[in-house]
This record gives C-alpha cells, structure tokens and sequence, in this order.
C-alpha cells in the first residue's frame, strides 16, 4: 500500500461542465495509507443534516486550492462527515498549503467502499462500514464519505456513487479498543 496515494481520478472534460463523471474502478475494498497527508478543512452549515451553505462554501475552498496551485491533478477526494444536525466538516485533499484556508493532516490506515443511490442512504453506508471493519477485525475510528458528484451532475448521469472511507485500527489495536471500553 503506497503511503498518501488515491486511485486515479479522471478530472478533464466533465460531461455537465462541474462534477467529472466518476469510475468507480479501483475504489472499492480498497486500503488507504496516510502519513501527514494534507488538506484544507471547511465546515458548512446545515439544517437537520441538509447543507444550507454548502455551494458556496465548496466553491470558495476550491478557488483558493486552485489559485495556490495546489490541486492534485490526477487525484480528487473530500472527506465529508457530520459533526452535528447543524453543522459538517469538509477535509479537501490538496498538495500543499492554501492561503486564507484552515490546514490539517490525516494519517492512519483506511478502508473504502463504493455505494450508489440517494444521500439520504448515507446513515445506513456509515452503518455498512462499521459492519465491515469490524468483520474485517479492524476497529473504527472516523467514517467519512466522499461524494463524487453534485446533486445536479448525480442527476444528469443516472448515477450518484458515493465512497465510504473509514479509518481503522488492526487487529491488536482493535483487541486495545475493546479491553479499554470494557474497564
């Protein structure tokens, strides 16, 4: 598994002139490793977990990535996550720093699943992964989802795939976890 790498990700010539179409190829059951990884985090604001601001806040990000120059240009991932009914954070991942931004780092180890249909099926993919983690004998820490298109461009293409990403611990780690719940 090659530290801070993500599946290739076509981004030219997007078929709705705003989300690429997305290939889920090379997505699913997949093993993420980070180390430092940058990004540019963002929190948008919601109404009982609909984003109220969330155009306007992705497009403000996304300008300062570009005008930094720090777009990955074969890569794209936002790791998105709800803190509460009011509020979500938004991980952007990026190649280097972005001015008037808020930065972080992820590292750990991670594992992938694609899903397809509606974004209110979100709570039950958020539940699937805990299932396959632990089935998998990993302990969860943050589950995140990254969706690959806009309302609109989900709509244009027939299609609205939609990647779980959730952080694990192995097996000795997970064997931790429990021991520490339990006392």
């Amino acid at each position: 598994m090659e530290t801070n790498m993500l599946p290739h990700m076509e981004m030219s010539a997007p078929d709705t002139g705003c989300c690429p179409r997305f290939d889920p190829s090379g997505w699913d059951g997949r093993h993420l490793h980070f180390d430092n990884k940058p990004f540019v985090r963002a929190r948008t604001r919601s109404l009982l977990h609909v984003p109220v601001d969330m155009g306007r806040v992705f497009a403000r990000v996304q300008g300062h990535i570009e005008d930094a120059g720090a777009q990955c240009p074969d890569e794209y991932l936002v790791l998105s996550r709800d803190l509460s009914a009011t509020q979500s954070e938004h991980l952007f991942s990026v190649a280097g720093p972005v001015a008037d931004e808020e930065m972080t780092t992820l590292s750990g180890d991670y594992i992938t699943r694609v899903f397809e249909g509606p974004y209110s099926k979100a709570p039950d993919w958020i539940h699937e992964m805990e299932v396959a983690a632990k089935a998998g004998g990993y302990a969860v820490g943050r589950i995140y989802m990254f969706y690959t298109a806009c309302p609109k461009c989900a709509c244009a293409y027939g299609e609205n795939y939609v990647i779980g990403v959730a952080q694990i611990a192995g097996a000795a780690e997970a064997k931790e976890v429990v021991e520490d719940e339990r006392s």
